[in-house]
C-alpha cells in the first residue's frame, strides 16, 4: 500500500545504516566530485549534497554547525565551505548532475554517475 507525501527512499536498510550510507556517499561525492552508484542511491545522495552546499553558500557559523550535524566530517565540511560553495555563489540550486548508465552486471541494478556541475 503506497502512502502519499512520504519523502525519501528506504534503500532496503534500517535507518542508522541508511544514514551512514548516505553520509559516506556524500563525503565521497564532495571529495572526488564524481561517483558511480545505483540510481536510487544517487537520487538520495543528491538531496543531501545540495542541502550541504546550500549551507556552505550561506557560510555563517550557524550553517557550518548545521552542516556538521548533517555530515559529521570536518574535512568534508571544510572543503564544502572553502572550495565547493564559492563556485556556486551565483547559482540558485542544481549543483549536481545525475547521468544514467546501463544496468549492472550481476543484479541488473540501474547504475548512474552523480557529479558536481
Amino acid at each position: 500500500m503506497a502512502s502519499h507525501r512520504v519523502a525519501g527512499r528506504k534503500l532496503s536498510r534500517y535507518r542508522d545504516q541508511r544514514v551512514a550510507l548516505l553520509r559516506g556517499l556524500v563525503a565521497e561525492l564532495i571529495n572526488h566530485e564524481r561517483i558511480t552508484t545505483t540510481l536510487a542511491k544517487a537520487k538520495e545522495t543528491r538531496v543531501m549534497a545540495e542541502k550541504l552546499i546550500t549551507h556552505g553558500k550561506k557560510g555563517s557559523l550557524h550553517h557550518r554547525r548545521l552542516a556538521m550535524a548533517q555530515l559529521p566530517n570536518t574535512a568534508v565540511v571544510k572543503k564544502v565551505f572553502d572550495d565547493v560553495a564559492p563556485r556556486y555563489a551565483e547559482r540558485a540550486g542544481g549543483y549536481t548532475r545525475i547521468l544514467k548508465l546501463g544496468p549492472r552486471n550481476g543484479d541488473a541494478a540501474q547504475m548512474a554517475i552523480i557529479e558536481l556541475v
